[in-house]
């Protein structure tokens, strides 16, 4: 009995095991059929040599970031959904992005409302009204006499310190004039106010050109906290360069606050120029490093890399500063200048701001934004004054033309200017 068991067992195994290799056989490769689209596996290998996302000039579609985790099957690239991983925020933190995404929002609206406009430069005189005012009492008070008294010397410190300049360096800019005075004699009102509109000039010129490197690719890298306006200025000086003729690369090294990716990319079409980005949460240096090799393989004349304005701690993003300066150094291009963008509007609350950025890289100028909004534009010369760094562009407005080489002449000229 046992044997004829085992007959029979052996014979179903048989059956089993042949209708099996017919249906393979009848089946042949649709085992493992070809995507539905045949560039899939051109892009996924693409996209395995490529860490970071590459967008051209002309590429508006949606291409799934590095550093994520699939949710359904092939990904963002081809509408599936993915769950991008980054570091826990506080809630301050998470509010403060919030923030920042819904001030960008306002912002495109306000970009996108005005078009491609033509970049016709305004004057200083023209958008320093606000901070203008803060000088116009003072010097109808100072004119209005008829010598040169204690008042007058007390009237012109405070008009400098309330338009932000400082107590130290107004102290200091005084003392020289007051040395001009004694030495040249100067007797009226309106020959010292003279003597203080060439003192600060003289103060306050030097080279404000950005520099290029010799060879291909420059890196230009922005620095500065969240809701200076980073992104922006990138975005309009950008569109100037383009302007020129120069193949832009932007790198969207803020990875830590919402909407900073999109806000540049936005900024990228409208000015031709490539970008490259990387997952919410992502290794800002890597990105830069990306980017910088992107340009030398296509022969761009310029990186303009953002970077993080808000990490966990103020030390954690020092840290970092430090160390996408260091990787982009070990890049294909040179960095020839690491710009500290502030907004003018925050006073001295910038000088402050400044003093930490110096710490931990080596800037080379500020962008002060929002100028045209200020009552403090005084903080340009304490900026100069105090920390030995040239303010090398200026915002003046809200459009891509509105941001200006800052101009040591017209800028006094436009402070001090009776309406």
């Amino acid at each position: 009995m046992e044997p004829l068991v085992i007959l029979v067992i052996a014979a179903v195994l048989v059956v089993v095991v042949g209708a099996v290799l017919i249906s393979r056989r009848s089946r042949g490769e649709s085992l493992e059929p070809p995507p539905s689209d045949p560039s899939v596996g051109t892009l996924l290998d693409e996209r395995a040599r490529a860490p970071h996302e590459v967008v051209e000039p002309d590429d508006r579609g949606t291409l799934s970031e590095p550093e994520v985790e699939v949710v359904e099957p092939r990904g963002a690239m081809f509408g599936g959904t993915v769950e991008i991983t980054g570091p826990e925020l506080t809630a301050e933190e998470e509010a403060e992005n919030i923030a920042a995404a819904e001030a960008a929002e306002a912002e495109w609206e306000a970009i996108q409302s005005a078009g491609v406009e033509e970049l016709v430069r305004p004057s200083f005189r023209e958008r320093l009204a606000r901070a203008r005012s803060t000088f116009s009492g003072y010097m109808g008070s100072i004119l209005s006499r008829s010598s040169i008294d204690a008042e007058t010397w007390d009237d012109l410190e405070e008009a400098l310190i309330r338009a932000d300049v400082g107590i130290g360096p107004s102290q200091e800019l005084l003392d020289s004039v007051r040395a001009t005075v004694k030495e040249q004699g100067l007797t009226t009102p309106e020959q010292l106010i003279d003597a203080v509109k060439a003192e600060m000039k003289a103060r306050l010129s030097g080279p404000v050109d950005l520099a290029f490197a010799e060879r291909n690719p420059t890196v230009w890298l922005f620095v500065g906290v969240n809701g200076v306006g980073k992104t922006t200025t990138i975005g309009k000086l950008g569109r100037r360069l383009a302007d020129e003729d120069r193949r832009v690369v932007m790198a969207a090294g803020d990875t830590f606050r919402a909407a900073a990716a999109e806000q540049l990319t936005t900024w990228a079409q409208r000015c031709g120029a490539d970008i490259v980005r990387g997952a919410e949460g992502g290794d800002p240096s890597s990105i830069i490093f990306d980017a910088i090799a992107s340009a030398s393989a296509k022969g761009a004349d310029v990186v303009l890399a953002d970077t993080a304005g808000r990490l966990h701690t103020k030390s954690n993003l020092m840290e970092e500063l430090a160390k996408v300066r260091r990787v982009a150094d070990k890049g294909d291009g040179t960095v020839t200048e690491v710009l500290l963008v502030l907004d003018a509007t925050t006073g001295q609350n910038g000088l402050q701001q400044a003093r930490q950025f110096t710490d931990a890289t080596d800037v080379t100028g500020v962008v002060l934004t929002k100028l045209d909004g200020s009552a403090k534009g005084g903080i340009v010369f304490a900026i100069r004054s105090e920390l030995g760094i040239p303010v090398k562009l200026v915002g003046l407005g809200e459009t891509a033309a509105d941001l200006v080489d800052f101009d040591a002449e017209e800028f006094v000229d436009a402070l001090f200017a009776v309406d």
